[in-house]
């Protein structure tokens, strides 16, 4: 019955990754289940423990680092209000330090300048810099370099 022992110390493993969520203790789990499945098969303890190990180190020195990178890379792609960030818009009314609107992809938003001390003119180009709750943060067009 080691094979049990074994899937007993893969579930512990894997309740405390799920807590602690540094993928260390789940891939102590999976290679508790190779060495579980080492023991079903009917291999001593030595090649059980073999199995653990090198089981846990390809998991912690090839997979971990790749898994890593992975989750630490940004989205592809921007969804909602973030989608907007760069977008070109086109002042409908004037756009100061405090107040103003544009039009955004089809869309009337209310905006302000990034620079509080710019006035954009009716009809000027603006790129949207930022957007804060249900306002974009705008700049001119022409003065970006």
């Amino acid at each position: 019955m080691p094979w049990f022992v074994w899937l007993l110390a893969a579930g512990v493993l894997g309740v405390a990754e799920f807590f602690t969520l540094t993928l260390v203790f789940g891939l102590l789990a999976g290679a508790a289940l190779v060495a579980a499945v080492v023991a079903g098969v009917g291999i001593g303890l030595l090649g059980q423990l073999v199995a653990l190990a090198a089981a846990a180190a390809a998991g912690l020195v090839i997979v971990r680092p790749i898994a890593l990178r992975q989750m630490a890379q940004q989205p592809m792609t921007r969804e909602g209000s973030d989608a907007l960030i760069g977008k070109r818009a086109e002042v409908m009314q004037e756009v100061t330090a405090t107040r103003g609107l544009i039009k955004l992809s089809g869309e009337e938003w209310s905006a302000r300048t990034l620079d509080e001390s710019l006035v954009i003119p009716v009809g000027a180009l603006v790129d949207v810099m930022e957007i804060e709750g249900a306002t974009a943060i705008v700049y001119p067009r022409e003065l970006l370099p």
